[in-house]
């Protein structure tokens, strides 16, 4: 039964953490306006599943830092308890900043959920030093850089573009809009008005002008190769999502011994692509339109380099959060542009803050539950 509830407290956290990060990867094509919520989500959920199956093959070593060896006593890593307390502490944490639309990090989360059950357990034996070196640096150093090298790749494409001579052009829509108006006094009818047509400007309060490249590279339309290059950019962060949290959530089912952890995996996958699905939009909406506006070129730009970040990270074993390394990359861009919202910023750094000691307490009260009706 206790394996069970483990299975179901890990699919619960994976379904939370498809909610909360689903969509980060193909934020900037929402935001940009290249393509609508449904075709973004539904990319984001075969890519992410994609990069979730890979993760069998290429990340052994996330599995291995995120059951908590190394941090605890191998002996605790066996217990069934400590694993569902620290599942169950990251998933409560994961799906109430889902519900409020702020985009944290499960990766963030699950290391508080370690140190809270941890320090239960063990207390002093506790190793604190693993945890700042092998997990918080990471954690802290990444937005930052992703910040810094989105800033400098973006101001480098940018003079690329010029010197190849493709042009930004600013565009609005103009329709067809129906007016009535006075009909003519000299007609017999009695109608008091016709109905007519007339060319009108028609701003959208959501996104008044779109940019648009003009010019050719290597023969082809430049927006198109952008809007292609900008898909395969997002694609590219779903996958790394895929490949850097599967493993983690999947590191604390290694205690039922009679799972396969390949299985493990692919159970983890769907659970995080039916939460995608069914629970992302507020999230979506938030790193999409709310950090900064943005075009399709500034929405490739920081897609390419979390992408490049987070994939190198996995690889690497190091547990890099998608949320942190994406919002660095989009508040890089809006640095570079000055449009960022800083109020918007600001808030979603203070959930990042508030993430690690509202993930411990609530996996030290689950973990110190489960031993007292045990």
């Amino acid at each position: 039964m206790i394996f069970v509830l483990l299975f179901i407290a890990a699919g619960f956290l994976a379904y939370s953490n498809g909610a909360n990060d689903n969509f980060k990867g193909v934020a900037t094509l929402f935001g940009s306006g290249t393509t609508n919520y449904k075709k973004a989500i539904n990319w984001a959920t075969i890519t992410t599943f994609s990069g979730s199956v890979a993760a069998i093959f290429l990340a052994s070593t996330l599995v291995k830092n995120f059951s908590g060896k190394g941090l605890v006593p191998d002996t605790l890593i066996q217990s069934p308890e400590f694993a569902i307390s620290i599942a169950l502490g990251a998933a409560l944490t994961v799906f109430m900043a889902t519900k409020i639309g702020m985009p944290i990090s499960t990766t963030h989360s699950l290391v508080g959920a370690l140190f809270g059950s941890g320090v239960v357990a063990v207390g002093s034996a506790f190793n604190f030093a693993k945890l700042g070196n092998t997990f918080l640096m990471p954690l802290i150093v990444s937005p930052l850089m992703a910040a810094i090298v989105s800033l400098i790749v973006y101001i480098i494409f940018k003079r690329l573009r010029i010197a190849m001579g493709v042009t930004k052009e600013t565009s609005a829509y103009i329709g067809e809009e129906k007016v009535m108006i006075a009909k003519p006094l000299h007609t017999e009818s009695y109608d008091a008005a016709v109905e007519t047509k007339q060319k009108t400007l028609l701003i959208s309060k959501e996104q008044e002008f779109a940019n648009r490249y003009e010019g050719n590279f290597v023969g082809i339309n430049a927006q198109k190769v952008l809007d292609t290059a900008h898909y395969l950019s997002a694609g590219v962060v779903s996958f790394a999502r895929g490949l850097n949290d599967t493993p983690k959530i999947v590191g604390l089912l290694i205690v039922i011994n009679s799972l396969d952890i390949k299985w493990g995996m692919i159970a983890v996958a769907i659970a995080m692509a039916v939460g995608g699905l069914l629970n992302a939009k507020k999230v979506g909406e938030m790193m999409s339109k709310k950090i900064t506006p943005m075009n399709s070129g500034q929405g490739f730009t920081a897609n390419l380099v979390t992408g490049i970040l987070v994939t190198t990270a996995s690889v690497h074993g190091l547990p890099v959060s998608t949320t942190h390394v994406s919002v660095g990359s989009i508040f890089g861009i809006g640095t570079v542009t000055k449009k960022a919202n800083i109020k918007v910023v600001s808030n979603i750094l203070l959930s990042w803050l508030l993430t690690l000691p509202i993930a411990a307490l609530y996996s030290a009260t689950v973990y110190w539950l489960l031993l007292t009706f045990k």
